[in-house]
């Protein structure tokens, strides 16, 4: 299904189309596939101050109210999950087969919002601490923070958009949404859906635009929540800017994996590690980019892992077998090619791939990359997964330490003592056991340090950032 010719943009719960400024391409034959509506300062403006009429009567929405405008987005995701999957292979350049399976995310993610959405809980407090508090009783709640601002990336449009949108509709918040201007189409189909709903008119607005209308996105004081995913560069230049509100960004990695002796079964570590490191073409801040496999079963997995990772077929997302699909623009595909080379010049062995046609990068594995070179100390975020060998469990933690970034690692052993001192030593925000530090589950709490960000996304962890706990102090006679 093609896309439409053109897409509007949502202020205060409304289409418009005042132009049709943005083209979006195919991501894979470069032709432009659409054009969308592009906001400027002055409609960014009003979606701010729309957002803030409606902060009141959004939080006067009763938890069954809120749940049924989250219900019925799943209903219509699930109609229209193939139209869906077929924009995002389109816009993204995602192979068909995981585009499908994001949609299944997305419709995941606003399902969770809608369990959690009556179930905002909070607490009495016993304030008899003390003889002079023995007739005080005291009790809290969360309460909506008010009007959120959000920022999404093109390599995920619509779930990092949903695991914004859909913790913000769960509570009562009112937002104004920017997402990537190589990928507005997900979004977009989002606001379409979230107006055939009966939210209060200022309840939401989807506003694709260029930088310099996004400055009001963060830097506005009438927004009480900015919530960013994208590069760490961008995300704390942003908060620099943000002023008092409070910020949550999910950034960047190259997430580390960790093979050990004790791991038997190389066949599935193998097509773990594959698929968490090419999935997508790499292009997620928790594909595997720097893989370390103990020496006793490192030729064992090194053959069967470079064997499987040639076998993958790329090229054109809408076929079905294809499983590395084009990189989002020529100019990062270049990028990647040239970070390959340079780690090659500098020594590393080329196993498989570095090469490049278009937008389209082989999947790529390096053996034994200098660490001082971008290939890995920097965000890959494309189909290269740097190889080396380790014999010392606790070196090798700290050698996956040793990075700016943070955000989820993965660790192959059947030792449950070397499991939990991965989890007591590795300094990030999760580390998953038994498969690729790609793997997430959308309920769960997700973010890292260091250089990957600040907060947690994941539905129940966005409901408390986008709430504010109120206490009532109550003296009894």
């Amino acid at each position: 299904m093609p896309l439409n010719e053109q897409y509007p943009y949502y202020l205060a719960n409304e289409p418009r189309q005042p132009n049709a400024d943005l083209a979006v391409e195919d991501k894979y034959t470069g032709a432009v596939a659409t054009r969308v509506a592009m906001a400027d300062a002055g409609a960014i403006d009003r979606a701010i101050g729309a957002a803030v009429e409606a902060a009141e009567p959004m939080a006067a929405m009763k938890g069954y109210e809120r749940q049924a405008v989250l219900n019925h987005c799943v209903a219509r995701f699930t109609q229209r999950a193939e139209e869906l999957a077929e924009a995002l292979c389109i816009e993204a350049g995602k192979p068909i087969n995981d585009s499908r399976g994001e949609v299944g995310r997305l419709i995941d993610t606003f399902r969770i919002a809608a369990e959690e959405s009556v179930r905002i809980y909070g607490e009495v407090l016993p304030m008899d601490i003390s003889a002079r508090a023995a007739n005080y009783r005291g009790y809290w709640k969360r309460v909506p923070i008010g009007p959120c601002s959000f920022i999404s990336p093109f390599n995920f449009p619509l779930n990092l958009a949903a695991h914004k949108v859909a913790p913000a509709l769960a509570v009562g918040c009112p937002f104004v949404l920017k997402p990537a201007s190589l990928t507005p189409v997900g979004a977009l189909i989002i606001g379409e859906t979230l107006a055939e709903t009966d939210l209060p008119r200022g309840a939401f607005s989807i506003l694709p635009c260029q930088r310099a209308g996004a400055a009001l996105f963060t830097e506005d004081d009438r927004l009480k929540l900015l919530s960013f995913t994208g590069s760490d560069a961008v995300g704390w230049a942003l908060k620099a800017k943000a002023g008092r509100k409070p910020v949550v960004m999910e950034l960047g990695g190259n997430a580390a994996c960790v093979l050990d002796e004790t791991w038997d079964d190389i066949d599935d570590a193998v097509e773990r590690i594959v698929h968490g490191g090419f999935y997508q073409s790499g292009q997620s801040c928790i594909s595997v980019q720097r893989l370390y496999v103990h020496g006793s079963v490192y030729d064992a997995f090194k053959e069967k892992f470079v064997k499987r990772t040639a076998a993958l077929k790329a090229g054109d997302p809408k076929d079905e077998a294809t499983f590395i699909g084009p990189i989002i623009s020529e100019k990062e595909a270049e990028r990647i090619e040239s970070w390959v080379a340079q780690a090659v010049e500098r020594g590393a062995k080329l196993l498989c791939g570095g090469g490049r046609e278009g937008r389209v990068v082989e999947a790529t594995v390096l053996e034994g990359v200098p660490a001082d070179t971008d290939a890995a100390c920097g965000e890959v975020f494309g189909p290269v997964v740097n190889l080396q060998r380790f014999d010392d469990y606790e070196a090798v933690l700290d050698e996956v330490n040793r990075s700016r970034y943070g955000l989820q690692a993965g660790v192959f052993t059947r030792d449950l003592y070397r499991a939990q001192r991965a989890w007591d030593r590795l300094d990030v925000g999760g580390v998953v056991v038994g498969d690729a530090p790609s793997w997430r589950v959308d309920h769960m709490p997700y973010g890292g340090v260091k250089d990957s960000g600040l907060g947690r996304e994941g539905i129940r962890w966005a409901i408390e950032d986008m709430t504010e706990v109120r206490l009532m102090v109550v003296r009894e006679p």
